[in-house]
């Protein structure tokens, strides 16, 4: 598909106004700041995104599609607890974590645009990783992964977090084993 370059630009700002938030945090930073981080004019991101809650929707959406998109990879390979483990707490991941946490808890507050994320953030990943017939498996999963994410995000304890997932998947293992 050939984008016309109109449509090419909004990509790259887009790109890169993810990027930027991911290193410094969504917080209250106005349109004008956001446009200044990234190199271009509040009136261009305007122009773009029509104002600044549909900016940081299509952030919101961006950074939920990257984290499907990576799941969606890691399931093809059909990785199972561990194997998706591995692929998100990967380093170079970390700051898009912590900003789909910032969007994420401020979705859980009510705050718009983010609560347009709630709750298919949990909907979306929970229909491409249930076992047949296990719901209840699969959102133990999700929130044992993403309370993971979260305190990895949070403290960087790699060694720490890393022993309480092998602990997790020790204790999968174990059930799948005693099921048989």
């Amino acid at each position: 598909m050939v984008r016309t370059p109109d449509l090419r630009r909004r990509r790259e700002l887009l790109e890169a106004v993810v990027d930027e938030c991911a290193a410094n945090g969504v917080g209250g930073r106005s349109l004008r700041e956001l446009a200044d981080a990234v190199g271009t004019s509040h009136r261009m991101l305007l122009h773009h995104f029509g104002s600044r809650d549909e900016l940081l929707l299509a952030v919101v959406d961006e950074v939920e599609r990257r984290q499907m998109t990576m799941l969606t990879e890691v399931m093809a390979d059909g990785a199972g607890f561990a194997a998706m483990w591995k692929h998100l707490r990967r380093p170079e991941l970390r700051a898009l974590e912590r900003l789909f946490f910032e969007c994420y808890a401020r979705g859980a507050q009510g705050e718009s645009p983010f609560m347009t994320m709630l709750p298919a953030a949990v909907d979306r990943w929970l229909s491409l990783t249930q076992s047949a017939g296990e719901p209840a498996a699969a959102r133990l999963g999700l929130a044992v992964m993403r309370g993971l994410l979260l305190d990895l995000a949070g403290t960087n304890d790699d060694a720490g977090v890393d022993a309480a997932a092998r602990h997790f998947i020790e204790l999968i293992g174990a059930r799948e084993n005693s099921s048989r």
